[in-house]
């Protein structure tokens, strides 16, 4: 599995375009949280939910298949057993890395994923990792931009 430092930065680094599967109209859930905060770091989301027509300004698609664009991250918001059939069409799509979210970890998915060239990353947040590799995370989880020793109002 890709999971080591070294693997994690070069996957965000080399990545641009993320589908979130599983992905929340919900500001308060944490696909949307997510979502938001590496599309607000200069990636492309496109949102994978069947039951929405768009979130965060980008059309959602009801799966993989119907994405016009080509993708570097399948980032799974899904329970464990659903991730097989994601898998598979993330390599039918050509994407580069099949990325399953904190407490999924589906590891025939993986192992499929990787025997078809892709890196699998399992049970790790998208957003934590980047802001862990790339200078965003606050004592918090959040980078809340304030430089103060005051509370805000």
């Amino acid at each position: 599995m890709s999971d080591d430092i070294a693997t994690l930065r070069r996957i965000l680094a080399s990545s641009r375009t993320i589908a979130v599967v599983g992905l929340s109209a919900e500001w308060h859930r944490p696909s949307f949280f997510a979502a938001k905060y590496m599309q607000e770091h200069g990636y492309r989301i496109v949102p994978v939910n069947p039951r929405y027509t768009e979130i965060l300004g980008e059309r959602c698609h009801a799966s993989l298949e119907t994405i016009e664009v080509p993708i570097d991250i399948v980032d799974v918001f899904r329970r464990t057993e659903d991730v097989l059939p994601i898998a598979a069409q993330a390599i039918a799509i050509g994407a580069k890395c099949l990325w399953q979210q904190i407490g999924v970890k589906n590891v025939e998915a993986a192992r499929l994923a990787e025997a078809a060239g892709l890196d699998a990353v399992m049970d790790r947040c998208v957003k934590i990792e980047h802001a862990r590799l790339f200078g965003g995370l606050h004592w918090a989880g959040v980078n809340t931009g304030v430089v103060s020793a005051r509370r805000q109002a």
